[in-house]
This record gives C-alpha cells, structure tokens and sequence, in this order.
C-alpha cells in the first residue's frame, strides 16, 4: 500500500509550491470531524460519537445524509475508514467519494472518483467503483469483498495525482486507473470535494429488489477525518502536482511489486465486474491495458 509517512518532514520547496496549501496530518493524530468535514443533508440523519472522531450516518424512508470536507483539493491520498450497515441492505449504498463542482452554466463537467458499497442481498458484499473525467464515465469496476464489511472498520484509500488514481482496501490495490490523456482518455483533473453518504439506490444497487424498510434505519460508520491532500486556490492547480508532494512523487507513479502482485492477486481472486470486458470497445484505455 502506499503509506503514509512516520512522522512530519518539512523542507523548502519553491515559491509556486507556497502558493498551494497543504494539510498534510500525522497518521497517529486523530481528528474531530468537524476539523475538516460539514453535513451537507440529512442533518437529522447523522450522529457524532467520541468527541466527534467517530460520524454515524443512517437512512430511512424519510432520508439518508451526507457530508463533504470543507475545502476543495487538485491531488493527494484520501483514506476512510468505514463500517457500512449490518442488516439486509440491499438498495442502502454507502458511497466514499471525490467529486468536482461542475459549473454546467460556464460549460464545466464535471470528475469524480467513487467508492460504492452496494448493500448485501444474501450474498458476497459488492463494492464498486468508478471513474468520471468530463461527465464521461461508464468506467464501473466492481469485486467481492475477502471480508464482512458490517463487522469492523476497513480502510479504503484514493491515491490521486498527475500519473495514476489507484483505489486500496486496507493495504490493498484493487484498482488502477492510468492517465492516459496523451491518446485521449479524460483523466480526473479538476478541483474535488472529499464526499461521503448513505442514500437509495433501488432499483439500480438492488438488482430490482426493494430496499426492506421494515429494517430501516440504516447505519453506516465513519472514521478517521485527517486529510492528505493539496488545497486548491483559484489559477494555483499546478501547484499541487509538484513532486515536493509525498504522493506526487516518482515511487507513486506506478505499483512497486509487491503492490503488483497483491493487486493481481485480488483482481483474480474477487473481481465480480470489468467495464472493459463489456463495453471496451467505448473506451480507449481498454485496448492498452
């Protein structure tokens, strides 16, 4: 996996560097939620617990919720550590999330970079993921989880800069997304929020089966509220992709082999649905991978 650094190493970088600015969080450091993060809807839907380190989000027939971080970032490694409902949920999805404010009246389109947990019907838990880059996206990858999601907290992680999106769980690879704009595939680049909710999603996470509202209220969990990231400001987006950035740098432009081996491994062991083995002919990166 990619990991986060032991402990703070500042330095000098040059002047445009200054210009961006970076929370950049100390693994061991745990924060409150609203350090960094608001609730955008659903506030009745949405319950803080240990001194706000620890944010229940749940639905019903009435709502689900959600939140975003406050501040808007252009690169980083965004990690998650969430408990998603333990009953029947199929329909209930709780989705971990970046995604752009798309401007549709100055002609903007917008990015985004999905996790998706699609409830449990009885079977193995699905979790999808995604990849918008221009509102093109169509780019649906989905694997059974090796673990129950309901039981405990995992991690699950956006790496995000100018070379490569790679999505983990816990310390696993299970998705690489390359950025192929030299032969015209969009690749995610605009200014993203940091999402999180919990909503309906029936029929289409469902299979057609209607959410058990008998079962409701849903609950999902969420943890660890530290952001590793780089703060946009306005003409100052390059900025974040400089190399004076731990997750811009040279040895996060690709797998090393050890992470290789454990993405095959988890792409052969749990991968449910590929995009490119149903409609690769739509989508350039498929003929190169």
């Amino acid at each position: 996996m990619t990991p986060l650094p032991k402990q703070q190493n500042f330095c000098f970088v040059p002047l445009f560097v200054v210009l961006a600015i970076i929370i950049y969080a100390s693994k061991a450091v745990e924060v409150s939620f609203q350090q960094n993060y608001k609730v955008i809807w659903g506030t009745h839907h949405v319950f803080f617990l240990d001194h706000g380190r620890e944010v229940q989000l749940s639905i019903d027939r009435t709502s689900g919720a959600g939140f975003r971080s406050k501040l808007e970032y252009a690169s980083g490694f965004f990690q998650m550590r969430i408990k998603i409902p333990n009953k029947d949920s199929s329909g209930v999805v709780t989705a971990f999330y970046l995604t752009s404010t798309a401007y549709e009246h100055l002609g903007a389109k917008h990015d985004e970079i999905d996790f998706e947990f699609l409830g449990n019907n009885g079977g193995p838990y699905a979790l999808q993921t995604n990849v918008f880059s221009n509102d093109e996206g169509g780019r649906e990858q989905r694997i059974s989880l090796w673990f129950d999601p309901t039981i405990d907290f995992h991690t699950y992680g956006i790496l995000w800069n100018q070379h490569q999106i790679v999505f983990y769980v816990d310390e696993i690879p299970i998705r690489v997304f390359k950025n192929n704009s030299n032969i015209g595939v969009s690749f995610p680049s605009q200014q993203m929020h940091i999402m999180a909710s919990i909503w309906n999603g029936e029929p289409w996470a469902s299979n057609g089966k209607r959410i058990d509202w008998k079962q409701a209220p849903f609950m999902a969990q969420f943890e660890g509220f530290n952001v590793h990231g780089c703060q946009f400001q306005i003409r100052n987006k390059y900025a974040c992709y400089s190399p004076h950035l731990w997750w811009n740098d040279q040895k996060h432009w690709e797998l090393n082999p050890q992470q290789q081996r454990a993405y095959e491994d988890a792409r052969k062991k749990h991968l449910l649905y590929d995009y490119c083995s149903d409609r690769g002919e739509l989508h350039k990166e498929c003929q190169i991978r």
